[in-house]
This record gives C-alpha cells, structure tokens and sequence, in this order.
C-alpha cells in the first residue's frame, strides 16, 4: 500500500471510501520542551524554530499562543506560502511577495523548498502528513512536535522563567476552569473544528448531511455558553484555551467554509449574535488574535489548495469585508434590531 507521502495529498477523502467520510490522521512526533533538568529538549532562547502557516487553523493556534505569552523573542517562526501542492507546503521564493510576517524561504534550511524536507531530513522513509505547526530543535536538528494542542500546552509556562511577569503570569488553562476547558475541547474539537472538514471533504450526501448538522448544534452550544459566560472572551474577562481553539475556525467560517465547505445552514455574522461579538472582541481588541489572522492566505489556500472539491481553483470575491468592524452588522440584522 502507498505511504500517505507517495498518495496524492490532496485527496482528502479516499475517492475509494464508500462512507464519503473524512477521517484526520494523528499526529506523529509527539515529544516534549521541558523546564525540568536533563531534559531531551530543554527551554532555551533561539534553540527552537516554529514552522507554520497562516491558513491554518492548526497552525494558528501556536501563533495565537505564542504572542499571548510573550515569546515572540524565544521562539523564531517561519510560515510556509499559503499553497499546497501535490508536494504539501511549501516555502515562499525571495521574489515572492506574500502579507504576514515571515513568509519566506526557509531560514534554517535555505535550500529546502517545501516542509516536507524537514520531515524527510528526520526520518527519509517518512510515510505520514507533513503539518503545521511543526516545532523543530535547530541544535539537535529534530522535530520536537506537529500536534498543535501540545504545543500550545508547552508554550503555556515551559518558558516562564525567561519571560516578564505579566507574560509568566498568563494562564490560559487555570486550575479552576481546566475541567470545564476539558470537557468544552472535546466537543469543539470533534463537532466545530474539525466538524467543518468532516463536512467539506465528505464525498457522499448522507456523510456531508450527518456532519454539517453535528456541526450547527455544536456552535448553538457555543453560542449559549459565550452568553452565559457574558464575555467578553469564552470564560469571562480573560482569554483561555477555550478562545484559542475556537476562534481559529470561527474567523474563518464566513470566509472560507460557508461556501467552500458548504457550511451553510446559517453564518456567522447574521446566525449567532453572540460568537460574531465574541470573534470581533478577539479580532479587533487583542493583537494576539487579530494580528496573526492573515485573510489573504485563508481564502487562497483554502480555495486553490483543494482541487478535489475546487477543481477550478476559483476564490469567492466575499463575503466583503471577511470580517464586520466591532459596531458594525449586516442590514438582515440591523433591520431586525430596529424592530425591537
């Protein structure tokens, strides 16, 4: 059988697989950055390289995470171009021109071209995915991990001791919520952000319909809990891990997936009052969120990088503007505003 590196990666869905459903592979190297003495890989400044894009929603979480606490000056990264080919990622040229900080050829490697010869340079008979966010050690020349919830996880205080207090003192998994995080993760995670794949790579009617459904209950439980919580992030005044591991899929729910994904039952900005208020809080009120969201690389990606549902590669001019301003609605929703 065909190792995932010699299939064609862009088949999403085995065009073979008569339960059209699309099924995420697990992440491969799962090692760990420790405080602890004797650590196998050890916090230290520079020692480390992240490699990720900003389409991502995976990948976004580590940026989003990263700029929360602070590590901007201890952990470099570099985000790949924003199209995938039958190759995977791949590094931007020098005479490209792409939005986003660091979106340039690799800096480790300057002759590598595409992410998948980091993974080939750890193990050359590599037969898995090759993802972002990928954590690399520049000193030992290994992948650390390319499970985006560990990673956030190591960046949370495995670096404390080197940063300010008021980045030392940010904690997006305290004590007290971790049970309700817990237990919000599972269902965020299974029905929203991978949901919106489930439903947009599904390849018969019966497994898009069973998804997109799970889909939209989920974030009518979202909407319900970002009420009860009364915000202005997911638990309150603070911003937790709830907020980082939705939020990467609800910034790009009306912008990519309502119609590439055909996640239509209802949007964002007119269908849930209280998560279009909460995502516009994240985007326009904290830089960590909004700062590392690069629309331009959602929309091509999504919609060039995907030729089993996009043969054509044709990007939808809307919905303009990708996101509203904080004091702004659509005229569906003014118009009922103005009845009340």
């Amino acid at each position: 059988m065909a190792s995932d590196a010699q299939k064609n990666i862009t088949n999403w869905v085995d065009p073979k697989d008569k339960t059209g459903e699309f099924k995420r592979h697990q992440s491969t190297f799962r090692d760990w950055i420790s405080s602890e003495e004797g650590a196998e890989f050890p916090a230290e400044k520079g020692r480390y390289h992240l490699y990720v894009s900003y389409a991502c929603p995976w990948a976004h979480r580590a940026l989003i995470v990263r700029k929360l606490k602070g590590l901007e000056d201890i952990i470099p990264f570099t985000s790949v171009h924003w199209h995938m080919g039958d190759k995977g990622w791949r590094f931007a040229t020098k005479d490209e021109n792409e939005p986003g900080a660091n979106t340039v050829p690799d800096p480790i490697h300057p002759k590598y071209t595409h992410l998948r010869d980091i993974y080939f340079e750890n193990n050359k008979n590599y037969g898995g995915r090759f993802t972002v966010p990928t954590l690399y050690d520049v000193k030992q020349k290994r992948i650390v991990n390319n499970e985006s919830s560990e990673i956030i996880r190591m960046f949370y205080h495995a670096f404390d001791k080197m940063l300010p207090e008021k980045f030392a003192k940010v904690d997006l998994l305290p004590e007290k919520l971790k049970k309700e995080i817990e237990e919000t993760n599972e269902w965020t995670y299974n029905d929203i952000n991978n949901g919106v794949y489930k439903s947009g790579f599904a390849t018969t009617q019966e497994a898009y319909e069973k998804n997109v459904t799970t889909l939209f209950t989920a974030l009518d439980r979202a909407e319900t809990d970002i009420a009860r919580s009364g915000g202005p992030y997911y638990h309150g005044a603070q911003p937790t891990e709830a907020d980082v591991r939705l939020y990467t899929t609800i910034i790009r729910f009306d912008a990519v997936y309502v119609q590439h994904f055909k996640c239509n039952l209802r949007d964002i900005r007119s269908g849930y009052p209280n998560l279009h208020k909460w995502v516009r809080f994240c985007y326009w009120k904290d830089e960590a969120f909004g700062g590392t969201t690069e629309f331009g690389h959602i929309k091509g990606h999504y919609t060039k990088s995907h030729p089993q549902i996009n043969p054509f590669g044709i990007t939808p001019l809307g919905p303009e503007p990708p996101i509203l301003p904080m004091d702004e609605e659509v005229p569906a929703v003014n118009a009922a505003l103005s009845k009340k």
